[in-house]
């Protein structure tokens, strides 16, 4: 199986770099060269069945979407005969995490843009802004202070865009973003001026084009939060259109008891809910999978806005510190607890005797299903990519007592993979009509990169097309595009991308149905998914015949309350 594109397709590809220069001068006239993508089999992204027709882009803009021929003759300055292939909207990873790359590394997203994805949707948990001035360390970059004007979220976005970078980029605020504005790192109740905080900071967020507000409950601080916290500072946002989007308290042990919080706070709060990544984890809880989708079925019967998104895969991602009570990190102490013998030993006894006030991932997967993706420290260097159980035989201790040492030998979160989840359940989350699609992962270059990371970065979105739509049978094509593309557009209020149609944003893919599928595995991550011929962000080439392009054609994407008026 070749990852070059067809002769004709090839040919009429290579004029395409003058695109990124024509761009601009197009804004800023009627008239230009356009593309004419003739032949392909298209995909509209409203789940409707595909034909065969012809597309005319402008621009940065759809002209037409005709059956086959129509636009014939009318002398576009350049064409690409796409029979074979399926054209679609771009791919909208509602679940990014390239804010790093974004920020300060390569923006290109490599990982990203091969797999046809033109827009990434940030913001699980944490966000660079909006950042309280009060709490600003001594130390602080002039970025940092930045973020934390009175407009910090909005200058996040627009430093991301300024430095450019190669897909349309947008973001909800973080919940412990949020929670940290008025607590810091602090457990406990917060006051009524904290809250006061925290609900000011949603707002101003929300006016400055954040989605909504995205909570990560297994994590400090936001797992200091409670319920009736995440509902009364979520009533901020309500005015704006605003989503609450969670990586619920529990996706195990409590899984439909974090769904029956995640409604409540929708419905108390007046807001919609996405629950990221829906999954059942720990082979004990594979049965509460399609517990949970009854439960989110049952909340729709009712009327309640509540819907999903996940990754194609039985494995999760995060840290090592997931497998730690989060106490021990209350107010950013824990390298320092884990260093004291006393505190070590508390730490000890709640992971040895639960209470199930929180979730322990290492109990929940086994130490067995535990990978150790990458340590830096020289001492341990050597169990990079080793189980945990492995790592503690090898050094003649228990897998609780193998954690304190790598966490506090690295002193970070530990980067690791958790085998959790059923494939039956994978499937049975896909079907769902509420289902849209996230990596969860950041981009990388496979030119440059090393180590373990989840295949998820490199293969989401081409895996469900390969494995589950050709392969497997799982659901129709056309409903897999519909919930990569206008699902997520709709269900963020961005009404001008996610389908194949005159006047959206010319973001689109090309590729080859017959044999698009993802190649990154866990033991070789870093493996670039083929069969996707052209990836276009805003009229421009970024990916095409394998290789990155280099153009930078992204724009900020800001949600429903950026247009709206001040309540």
């Amino acid at each position: 199986m070749s990852e070059s594109l067809p002769r004709a397709l090839r040919r009429a590809l290579v004029p395409l770099a003058a695109i990124a220069l024509w761009v601009p001068a197009v804004q800023a006239q009627a008239g230009g060269a356009d593309l004419l993508i003739t032949n392909g089999r298209i995909v509209d992204g409203s789940g409707a069945a595909w034909f065969h027709g012809d597309v005319l882009v402008r621009g940065d803009r759809i002209v037409s979407v005709t059956p086959r021929g129509l636009r014939a003759g009318l002398g576009a300055r350049d064409t690409i005969d796409a029979r074979g292939r399926v054209v679609a909207p771009g791919f909208i990873d509602i679940q990014g995490q390239s804010t790093f790359a974004l920020l300060g590394g390569d923006s290109r997203l490599i990982s990203k843009v091969s797999q046809g994805v033109t827009s990434e949707i940030l913001g699980e948990g944490s966000t660079p802004a909006p950042l309280n001035v009060r709490h600003l360390p001594g130390n602080a970059t002039p970025l940092q202070r930045r973020f934390a004007e009175p407009r910090g979220f909005a200058h996040w976005l627009n430093a991301m865009e300024s430095r450019g970078m190669s897909v349309n980029v947008g973001s909800f605020v973080g919940g412990s973003t949020i929670r940290a504005f008025g607590m810091q790192a602090r457990a406990g109740a917060a006051d009524a001026a904290a809250l006061a905080e925290m609900q000011g900071a949603l707002e101003r967020a929300m006016q400055d084009g954040a989605f909504g507000m995205a909570t990560a409950l297994i994590y400090p601080p936001g797992v200091f939060a409670s319920t009736a916290e995440i509902t009364e500072v979520s009533r901020a946002m309500r005015p704006y259109g605003g989503l609450y989007i969670t990586h619920m308290r529990s996706e195990g042990d409590q899984l439909l008891e974090a769904v029956d919080e995640a409604i409540a706070i929708g419905r108390d709060a007046g807001v919609p809910v996405e629950i990221y990544h829906l999954k059942a984890g720990g082979t004990r809880n594979w049965a509460k999978g399609p517990q949970s989708i009854a439960r989110l079925e049952a909340a729709r019967a009712a009327g309640l806005d509540v819907q999903a998104d996940m990754y194609p895969y039985t494995a999760g991602g995060t840290g090592l510190t997931s497998c730690l009570p989060p106490a021990a990190q209350e107010d950013n102490r824990l390298f320092e607890r884990l260093a004291d013998r006393v505190e070590r030993a508390k730490i000890r006894a709640e992971i040895e005797r639960p209470t199930g006030a929180w979730e322990n991932l290492c109990e929940l997967a086994g130490a067995d299903g535990v990978l150790i993706t990458r340590l830096n420290s020289d001492s341990l260097r050597r169990y990079s990519g080793m189980r945990l159980s492995e790592i503690a035989a090898a050094r003649n201790a228990d897998w609780i007592e193998t954690a304190f040492t790598l966490i506090g030998a690295e002193r970070t979160r530990v980067e690791t993979i958790y085998f959790l989840m059923s494939e039956a359940n994978v499937m049975e989350n896909l079907r769902q009509p509420w289902i849209k699609i996230g990596t969860d992962a950041s981009g990388w270059d496979p030119s440059t990169s090393t180590g373990l990371i989840h295949p998820r970065a490199y293969g989401t979105f081409p895996r469900i097309l390969g494995r589950y739509v050709r392969e497997l049978g799982v659901l129709p094509l056309e409903d897999a595009v519909r919930k990569m593309t206008s699902a997520t557009a709709h269900r963020l209020g961005i009404t001008d991308r996610g389908l194949l149609a005159p006047g959206m944003f010319a973001d689109l893919v090309i590729f080859d149905p017959a044999t698009i599928g993802d190649r990154a595995t866990y033991d070789q991550p870093h493996r670039l998914s083929v069969g996707v011929d052209l990836t276009m962000v805003n009229g421009v080439a970024v990916w095409r015949d394998g290789a990155h392009t280099d153009a930078k054609p992204g724009r900020a994407l800001r949600g429903p309350g950026a247009h709206a008026p001040s309540p």
